[in-house]
């Protein structure tokens, strides 16, 4: 059966302390790149296919912009997100969909509760149950749905992998990683998910960050939008500390946080690094990422520090700190 790399071509990434015992460890590979496109750092095998799942998402909203998705700065980053079904991202969502004429029963995503507390409570108080629109990928449906109406192309098959949106999402990733897709899935939540290495993908966010506003190539121009409304709304891609905000917000770097343990982030220059735990654990992934953004120089000590004292890295023993999840890469 195809895969992605194995644990014998992986390496200890981080471990989680508690008590002075190291309790779990945390193997994968990861990459770091530089502004050139170099390799700064490799770790494990960083060119072995896998599925970024989410981490795709910067690439699957420019292509709906590129079919005439028209969005603004806030329904731009929704189309990237992984939100947690806010009243406020939700309402942004129902924005996109009326711009289609299009109800949320369009959405081929499937029907989900808010992981956002306060709202969830609010649905069940008001009667409501699971809705399509606050699934974590709606922003990512509805962009999609609006790129189809705009393109005319029909809107009830738009995730069949045949379907002209959904090739031009590949195109999209070929060129901005410079890797050709050969293996595709379905994500969790009814998307194509194509399979690129921990290189391509860093590259391809280091492409998209770097690109600039004035670039005679629609796709870049693009890419520069997106990144500027992601910069002016790094909460909405997440949600408040969320790993990926957290990295946005101290950095100015694209991040984006992808299921089974993969991360990838890009630094205004240019330098890029992708993550993958084997576990499928993301619970040090962008700790491991911002280490390795530090141990090439791409960030200095206070902004490492800045990202360490937010991300939730101790442990907790009946209400108090008694460990820490540590990345011993480097």
């Amino acid at each position: 059966m195809r895969g992605t790399f194995a644990a014998a071509d992986a390496v200890e990434l981080a471990v989680v302390e508690r008590s002075g015992f190291v309790e779990s460890r945390h193997v994968g590979s990861a990459v770091v790149l530089a502004p050139d496109g170099a390799v700064r750092r490799e770790l494990g095998d960083v060119r072995a296919p896998l599925f970024p799942r989410s981490s795709l998402k910067p690439f699957q909203a420019l292509a709906s912009m590129a079919s005439g998705g028209d969005l603004s700065a806030e329904e731009l980053v929704l189309s990237t997100a992984s939100h947690h079904g806010t009243i406020e991202q939700a309402k942004i969502v129902r924005g996109i969909l009326k711009k289609a004429g299009l109800p949320i029963s369009a959405l081929g995503c499937p029907a989900d509760w808010p992981s956002d507390r306060h709202s969830r409570d609010e649905l069940i108080r008001t009667g409501h149950g699971p809705l399509p629109i606050f699934h974590n990928c709606s922003g990512k449906h509805a962009a999609m749905l609006l790129a189809c109406v705009r393109s005319g192309w029909d809107t009830r098959s738009y995730l069949d992998p045949a379907h002209p949106l959904q090739e031009r999402v590949r195109e999209v990733i070929q060129r901005m990683t410079g890797e050709h897709v050969s293996i595709t899935g379905v994500d969790g939540c009814g998307a194509p998910v194509h399979a690129i290495s921990l290189t391509g993908l860093a590259a391809g966010f280091s492409r998209i960050r770097t690109t600039r506003a004035d670039s005679p190539w629609p796709l870049y121009r693009d890419a520069a939008a997106l990144t500027q409304a992601v910069l002016e709304h790094p909460a909405l891609i997440s949600g408040e500390g969320g790993q990926d905000a957290v990295l946005i917000e101290e950095l100015g770097g694209l991040a984006k946080v992808g299921a089974e343990g993969v991360f990838a982030v890009a630094t205004p220059e240019g330098h890029a690094v992708a993550v993958k735990t084997l576990d499928g654990s993301l619970r040090a992934v962008a700790a491991v990422a911002a280490d390795l953004l530090a141990s090439v120089g791409a960030i200095d000590g206070p902004a490492l520090a800045r990202v360490r004292a937010r991300l939730d890295l101790v442990v907790q023993g009946g209400g108090r700190p008694v460990g820490q999840i540590r990345v011993t890469c480097v």
